[in-house]
Parts: structure tokens; C-alpha cells; sequence
């Protein structure tokens, strides 16, 4: 799989979003995660949650540093990744699969045209 896969939008903060009709998955990408190395600990929002674009996610511990997650897209938290209260290293392993972090509608959908395909972000990481 290519750091970087296609069908997917991405923040200059290296979040990604699968956007969904009126709906996004959210996580972190892969560079991210490599450069946070072992993810240690995830905190996620509580479900119901309106976040803006750019507003404060949640944040990802590594053995390394605390880094803040920052919503990719504006909208209601509907679902959080439990899964990774007791496996963050889910993050590390899957970051665009199983490594998920929250689901949300999105309150603005022209926002996600704001966010960087895979070429765009790929130029933004060097790659």
C-alpha cells in the first residue's frame, strides 16, 4: 500500500478523511504516525461533539511526544474508535484502516475541497 492512498483527502496537519456522502472517517496519516514512532495512547472526543474545521480532535501519545489531532472537516463526532482505548498501536500498524480515529458528519462539504488530494499531499510531505 502506498504511503499515501488515493480516494482519500488530507489535512497539511497530516490527517487524512474518507469523505462519505455527508460523512468522514478520520485519522492520522502514515507519515504522521511514523514520525510519532510507538503510539503509546490515543484520547479521543466524546460521540455528539461539534468540532470546526482545525479545532482540536483529540491528541496521540508516542513514546516520543503528545501531538494534538486537528479536524480535517467541521462536524458532529457520530463515532469514536474504541478499539484503540486498549490497542493504539493500531495507529501505528493501520493507520488507514483499523487505526481509524473518529467518524463524522460533516457540517460544511464545501470544506472538503480545503483539504489536499493524495498528488497535493504528497508533494507537501516530499514524497
Amino acid at each position: 500500500m502506498s504511503a499515501v492512498p488515493d480516494g482519500l483527502r488530507y489535512s497539511k496537519d497530516h490527517e487524512w478523511a474518507k469523505v462519505e456522502g455527508d460523512r468522514a472517517r478520520v485519522g492520522i496519516t502514515d507519515h504522521a504516525q511514523s514520525e510519532l514512532t510507538d503510539v503509546v495512547y490515543v484520547e479521543l472526543p466524546e460521540t455528539g461533539k461539534v468540532v470546526d474545521q482545525g479545532a482540536v480532535l483529540g491528541t496521540v501519545e508516542s513514546v516520543k511526544a503528545v501531538s494534538e489531532i486537528l479536524s480535517p472537516l467541521g462536524g458532529k463526532v457520530l463515532e469514536v474508535n474504541r478499539t484503540l482505548e486498549d490497542r493504539p498501536e493500531i495507529v501505528n500498524k493501520d493507520p488507514y484502516g483499523g487505526g481509524w480515529l473518529v467518524l463524522l458528519e460533516i457540517a460544511n462539504p464545501s470544506e472538503v475541497t480545503k483539504l489536499l488530494d493524495p498528488a497535493g499531499y504528497r508533494k507537501h510531505i516530499g514524497e
